[in-house]
């Protein structure tokens, strides 16, 4: 990601979690909020707008960067005994999950039954995990990168196998697929390393798009479940029909 996006991307965070508006910085501005969406949209931001900016949000720009900055080391994958310790604990799970799609506190504790110190508690234990960070007046920043991924064969993995992927791919009769979609060949090493760079691509294009969603408020988003894998595998159908092969 270029700097500038970082610095963008930081912005729109910190904007959110002070719950300030496209508005507020127009009125800061004294400009139209239509000109200050197109400066977020097209990264057109000068010196003196992101310093106006920064005031708005009670830092400086030094602050700004040095946040910019530390986002870039967001964890793109946890420790073993991280992943154990979420699993332990469904809260402590689901407030995590929340938070990484860029829940606010009340939103988390107004849908959830998490009374108020419950939820301070485990976001207490998340910062003790390193997981996200705890500001005051019960703000947080999530330390975990949009293009996460749990431990190959680790406990996150085996959590989802067992309890999310069987259950995602048999959806109850009011829950529709939105998109599903099969297709099985026979592939070249060349075209599979083709595929498999179009599908990182396409989870790093997702990982932005709900980074960028994370400035509409809750009601306006849904939980969406994306589910993409590959592997070497003949249905067994068709395996059993296969004849024995000759020795050599």
């Amino acid at each position: 990601m270029s700097q500038i996006n970082q610095i963008r991307n930081t912005l729109k965070q910190l904007l959110r979690e002070r719950q300030l508006t496209y508005k507020d910085i127009a009125e800061k501005l004294d400009m139209s909020e239509a000109n200050i969406k197109r400066i977020f949209s097209t990264n057109s931001f000068t010196l003196e707008r992101l310093e106006q900016i920064c005031e708005l949000l009670q830092m400086s720009l030094s602050d700004l960067f040095i946040i910019a900055q530390k986002q870039t080391q967001q964890l793109s994958q946890l420790t073993k005994e991280q992943e154990m310790e979420l699993l332990a604990d469904t809260k402590l799970l689901l407030v995590a999950v929340c938070v990484r799609d860029a829940w606010t506190f009340d939103e988390i504790i107004d849908y959830y039954a998490i009374d108020k110190h419950e939820c301070i508690r485990l976001l207490a234990r998340l910062d003790r995990l390193k997981i996200i960070s705890l500001l005051p007046n019960n703000h947080f920043k999530s330390l975990i990168a949009q293009d996460f991924r749990w431990i190959p064969g680790g406990p996150l993995e085996k959590f989802m196998e067992q309890e999310v992927m069987v259950k995602f791919m048999a959806p109850k009769k009011e829950e529709p697929w939105t998109f599903r979609f099969y297709l099985r060949g026979r592939y070249s090493q060349t075209s599979i390393d083709i595929i498999q760079r179009k599908l990182n691509q396409l989870t790093k294009e997702a990982a932005v798009l709900n980074q960028e969603d994370a400035d509409l408020p809750l009601h306006q988003r849904q939980h969406f479940g994306l589910l993409m894998a590959m592997r070497p595998w003949e249905p067994s159908l068709f395996e059993n029909l296969r004849r024995p092969q000759k020795a050599t």
